[in-house]
């Protein structure tokens, strides 16, 4: 007997329910080591010498909830990816479980090189720039929220934007979009990105160009290895 609609439905809610309680399990642990992150954080991205501020009573408390709570949710992605893939299989073919096993790994992978290449390389490149406008009349006053929001957010851009070469490929495979069309439009798509790139970045050129340079790249190479179905 077939499984009806509300059978796939409780199956679903018991699903999200087990990922629910993955992130609160992980939540404990992850909020007591948020302090540790947020400090190697900072001793990375901000020059010797730099120090941080907070400018009101709970905001460095406020900042550790919302971190433990990104912390959790990354350590439970694993579990939660094979709860979806489990509620997924009885509905894929077999060549649809492959793609979609090598679709979920691209983008995780890619994802994380994005998130790594932003913190390893941007955001201490922008803090140098940032601070490199201090002298004895201008003195900066960091503050420690907004400079987590400002990781968080870039680190989020370009894990996204790091998907461009498994979109196109995905595009051109599905027939959504011709390779041909796509190597003449190269100067809209350059257009599309740096749009993208000031809307997913704070409103400066460098850290926008900085965005959108890498994604252009990734962009070239999805094009290079895409083929079309015939």
């Amino acid at each position: 007997m077939e499984p009806s609609f509300l059978d796939h439905l409780e199956e679903l809610r018991r699903v999200l329910l087990k990922c629910v309680c993955a992130v609160a399990v992980l939540y404990l642990p992850a909020f007591f080591a948020a302090p540790y992150v947020i400090k190697g954080i900072i001793l990375w991205a901000a020059p010797e010498g730099a120090g941080f501020n907070y400018f009101t009573p709970l905001e460095v408390f406020i900042l550790q909830l919302k971190l433990a709570f990104a912390l959790a949710s990354a350590a439970a992605l694993p579990y939660i990816l094979w709860q979806a893939w489990r509620f997924l299989l009885p509905a894929l073919y077999d060549n649809e479980r492959k793609a979609l096993k090598l679709w979920v790994l691209s983008s995780t992978l890619l994802f994380a090189a994005g998130a790594a290449f932003c913190f390893l390389f941007i955001l201490p490149f922008l803090m140098r720039f940032s601070l490199s406008f201090s002298s004895d009349l201008l003195r900066p006053v960091l503050g420690v929220g907004a400079f987590a929001a400002m990781a968080g957010w870039l680190m989020l851009a370009f894990g996204l934007m790091f998907q461009f070469p498994l979109a196109v490929m995905l595009a051109v495979r599905f027939g959504l979009v011709k390779k041909s069309v796509l190597k003449k439009q190269r100067p809209y798509v350059v257009v599309g990105i740096l749009i993208l790139a000031a809307l997913l970045t704070p409103p400066d050129v460098i850290s926008q160009l900085m965005l959108a340079v890498p994604t252009y790249i990734l962009f070239e190479l999805g094009l290079f290895l895409s083929r079309e179905v015939k």
